[in-house]
């Protein structure tokens, strides 16, 4: 009954944080480069600090497949595979790593290790990032980098250090309220 319970509430716990992540996404200034500032980074961080590595990949992936076939769930309302081709696309293959990477952090359970991992799951979504942009856009890799992702580094180290000290006194309050471990 007890493994029962874990199930149910690791399931409803991916799914409220699919829906956070397309909540979070909405909350967005648009740019005139085409990348809109977000807080999807801070909610895709939250998802791998808070559910683990898989639950947290999971997660985002729920969210990528309501926007793949269309519930308007990225940023701008928009869904669709378009998005997934789109100038901004390599950032959403990115946060399945970037989710990834910050639930294996969390499991280290240091402190240090745990932003060492996500920084390197940052890297590799802004690192996708700026790939698929230069694809698409046409511009040279410099300029794609200066585009899409220079000006948000700095925000998105803060939204992945903020998310990790969310999840950890997000996760002591429901092992409080006799929820126990989420990941």
């Amino acid at each position: 009954m007890e493994n029962n319970k874990n199930t149910i509430r690791r399931v409803v716990m991916t799914g409220m944080m699919a829906a956070l992540l397309a909540v979070m996404s909405q909350m967005q200034i648009p740019l005139p480069t085409g990348v809109p500032v977000t807080l999807q980074t801070f909610a895709v961080a939250l998802c791998g600090y808070l559910l683990g590595p898989a639950m947290g990949t999971l997660a985002v992936g729920v969210y990528l497949a309501l926007g793949a076939v269309g519930v308007p769930v990225f940023a701008v309302f928009s869904g669709g595979f378009g998005a997934f081709i789109g100038m901004t696309g390599g950032f959403l293959w990115g946060f399945l790593p970037m989710a990834f990477l910050c639930g294996l952090g969390v499991r280290a359970g240091k402190k240090y290790i745990a932003l060492l991992l996500g920084t390197a799951g940052l890297a590799v979504c802004h690192l996708a990032g700026v790939f698929q942009f230069w694809l698409v856009s046409g511009m040279s890799f410099p300029v794609s980098f200066l585009t899409a992702s220079a000006p948000y580094i700095i925000k998105d180290v803060v939204s992945l250090v903020l998310a990790y000290f969310a999840a950890i006194g997000i996760a002591a309050s429901l092992k409080k309220a006799g929820l126990g471990d989420i990941a």
